[in-house]
């Protein structure tokens, strides 16, 4: 009986090349449907020596009836991707293939940030106040709508792109007019949402928000983790995730229970979510949902053991069964990123690693920026490097990440060969004092 094959749209965002092939195999021959960007013709090599490769020269109809054509040759019996741009270039695929995925509309509603929280609002999941602008003559209209504080953000992106805090009404019309235009010599937004900032309670050293990661099986919907966050570095960069939240028996019900919700009022009937909430004193609000793996959560399971996430969107997409069990609890598996700092520079040289590393609960030391490397300025997520561990419990995780992050620092300069240079230690980068000081909250277990 000839082995399956699974069909992955690859591009920038995605789980790395080597773990999808290296996670998947063990169910299905792997094809990639490489999309063309900077992002994969930098990596082609790796690509084409991990697995048979299917250029997708667009986004065109041409461009996507040639792919699919090709597809068509390996016989694909499922297709995925772990890349937030390119749900609907997978969904498009699909749909020439005559294989189970999103369809458009929920493409639409995953995809559109202005769609998706109307959906919601209309279904009774979360009535968040949101409007969208078009233009920069929008903006009283939207003000008058939603109030303030409120958060500006793309209607479509990733990752915290051009996410902004809005605290008055000047700074939020020039913002508007900016991103609109296109700022910085970046590209001009298509459209922007003005939501109601969702404020969260205090729960230092732990962030004020978790995800909640799930499967979906012909319209049912099964979670397997609850992910917790670390604080978010400003304006709005996530700077680290966990297994498991420390969340108590209640709170995770409401945190599930909204989430269960969301996915199910979006439609969706098959493959694999991530959902953002925010814990407020009111309860658990909604941030978003997203239709595909959530970050980091490919290197938790594996440090983690037990449930492969990677593993189980193959099998979801295979056709396969819900999960019938949850990530493993019995420790906390950790990625702490340093993140890159949002007023960019020429990143010089790293000091420390090696102590970094000494900490007994340090698993590992992800570089994701090379020295000499220009960083863009920008407020979205990215990050210089990843820290990753394991621990007993959330306050040794805590002790064995205030160690590291204390012996690591990063030098910067402005220019190439400037001889003004400056060093920041990784804790700085994320505007975080001590996880473990005295005047912060215990963490549970």
């Amino acid at each position: 009986m000839p082995r399956p094959v699974i069909t992955v749209v690859y591009d920038f965002g995605s789980v790395a090349p080597a773990d999808i092939v290296d996670r998947l195999e063990p169910l299905a021959d792997v094809v990639l449907a490489v999309c063309r960007s900077a992002h994969t013709e930098q990596v082609a090599p790796l690509l084409a020596d991990l697995a048979p490769v299917v250029a997708v020269e667009g986004d065109s109809a041409a461009a996507l009836d040639k792919a699919a054509s090709l597809l068509t040759a390996h016989r694909p019996d499922a297709v995925l991707t772990f890349s937030e741009r390119r749900l609907a270039t997978t969904a498009e695929l699909a749909a020439r293939l005559g294989l189970p995925y999103h369809d458009a509309d929920t493409v639409r509603l995953l995809t559109d940030k202005y769609e998706q929280r109307r959906r919601l609002r209309e279904r009774g999941v979360d009535p968040v106040r949101t409007r969208l602008l078009r233009t920069p003559r929008d903006w009283a209209p939207a003000l008058a709508a939603v109030g303030l504080p409120a958060v500006l953000k793309p209607v479509r992106g990733e990752g915290s792109r051009s996410t902004h805090p809005v605290r008055d009404a000047d700074t939020g019309a020039a913002l508007t007019a900016e991103l609109l235009a296109g700022r910085d010599g970046e590209k001009a937004e298509e459209a922007l949402v003005l939501e109601e900032y969702l404020a969260g309670v205090d729960r230092a050293p732990f962030g004020d928000h978790v995800s909640v990661e799930s499967a979906v099986v012909d319209g049912r919907v099964t979670h397997w983790a609850v992910t917790g966050k670390f604080p978010l570095a400003p304006p709005f960069r996530e700077v680290g995730h966990y297994w498991p939240a420390p969340l108590d028996d209640a709170e995770r019900a409401a945190v599930l229970d909204l989430a269960g919700r969301a996915v199910e009022a979006l439609g969706l009937r098959t493959g694999i979510t991530h959902t953002e909430v925010k814990l407020t004193a009111h309860g658990p609000r909604l941030i978003e949902v997203n239709g595909r793996l959530g970050g980091f959560q490919s290197g938790l399971g594996r440090l983690a053991g037990g449930l492969d996430p990677v593993a189980l969107a193959g099998r979801i997409a295979l056709g396969g069964p819900a999960p019938g069990t949850w990530a493993p609890q019995e420790r906390v598996v950790y990625a702490r990123a340093v993140p890159a700092p949002a007023e960019g520079g020429l990143l010089r040289g790293v000091q420390g690693v090696a102590d970094a590393l000494a900490v007994p609960g340090l698993d590992g030391y992800e570089t994701r920026v090379r020295p000499g490397t220009r960083i863009p300025p920008g407020v979205g997520t990215a990050e210089l490097a990843v820290l990753w561990g394991t621990a007993d419990d959330h306050r040794a995780m805590l002790a064995d990440l205030d160690r590291a992050l204390d012996a690591l620092t990063y030098t910067f300069a402005d220019a190439p060969g400037a001889a003004d240079t400056h060093t920041v230690r990784a804790r700085d980068l994320a505007g975080h004092g001590p996880l473990t000081a005295p005047d912060r909250r215990k963490a549970p277990r």
